[in-house]
């Protein structure tokens, strides 16, 4: 039982020194004000957000459409944010086109110039998001990337990346769901309005 609650504690001390590491990291910090800004603006100029991930990274992109379409905090208008991860929409894109294309068949249906498409990949390189960026890029919408130390395919299709600084799937999507709750509090200090 002792070995169980040393692993326990053994986690939670990693996942605090990279959030640590994080907080204090001035580049990282800056990369995350960046991207809140460039979120706020598309979405001031009348643009959407698309979100894209794989497995738990999936599940994140609902939490992060789910903080700016809903409310993160105050009550406000929505704001228009999609997460492409519907399992019929995927299941069919993958049976027909292949599953590398399930996210780039869909930010080329419902992507505009204008757009931000957000892709989150714990290693920077799954096939179905390096696809969805470069479909992402070729019709106009500014390109996130989320990822860890090992991404870097994904960095050279992202005109802006957070780049967290660990290799453990685990505590890179903790890092960046704080890094999302940052930008979704951003984006509703500079456009939240009162409404429902």
């Amino acid at each position: 039982m002792a070995e169980h609650r040393d692993a326990i504690a053994a986690y939670f001390q990693r996942s605090a020194e990279v959030l640590a590491r994080a907080a204090s990291d001035r580049d990282l910090i800056a990369a995350v004000a960046a991207i809140a800004e460039a979120i706020t603006e598309a979405l001031r100029a009348g643009g959407k957000v698309l979100v894209a991930g794989n497995g738990g990274s999936a599940a994140d992109a609902q939490h992060i459409a789910a903080e700016l379409l809903s409310r993160y905090v105050q009550d406000r208008n929505p704001l228009p944010a999609v997460a492409l991860i519907d399992p019929a929409v995927l299941t069919g894109i993958g049976n027909d086109f292949g599953f590398e294309h399930v996210f780039a068949r869909q930010v080329r249906g419902l992507g505009r110039r204008g757009d931000v498409f957000l892709a989150l990949s714990t290693s920077g390189r799954s096939p179905s998001i390096l696809t969805a960026l470069q479909a992402a890029r070729e019709a106009g919408l500014s390109t996130i990337g989320f990822t860890g130390t090992r991404g870097s395919a994904m960095r050279d299709l992202c005109d802006l990346c957070l780049v967290v600084p660990s290799e453990e799937t685990a505590v890179i999507q903790q890092v960046y769901m704080t890094a999302a709750h940052a930008i979704c509090a951003h984006v509703e200090r500079e456009l939240g309005t009162s409404g429902t």
